[in-house]
């Protein structure tokens, strides 16, 4: 296990781009998690992506290069809580 496990959290309104709502490592970043469990927030393991986020600041905008990725993750956690985007109207088959 991490010694120094490490957190973001992402605060996303869907008009402007995602941005960092929580940071932290060790206790900071235990404590993150365990609220957004709490929330039933789903949560997303990627060392790589948590170390570029990691270097913003406190309600920093994501940089436009991670735009899809956070698209995708953010799509994927809609799709898993039966949720879509205001202005989403899925056809039907």
């Amino acid at each position: 296990m991490n010694k120094h496990p490490k957190a973001v959290a992402l605060h996303y309104d869907e008009v402007r781009a995602p941005t960092v709502s929580a940071k932290g490592t060790a206790s900071l970043a235990e404590e993150i998690i365990e609220i957004a469990r709490a929330h039933n927030v789903p949560l997303y393991e990627n060392s790589e992506l948590v170390e570029m986020l990691a270097t913003l600041e406190l309600g920093e905008e994501i940089p436009e290069i991670l735009y899809r990725v956070i698209a995708e993750i953010i799509a994927f956690a809609y799709y898993l809580q039966g949720k879509a985007p205001s202005g989403f109207h899925q056809e039907d088959p």
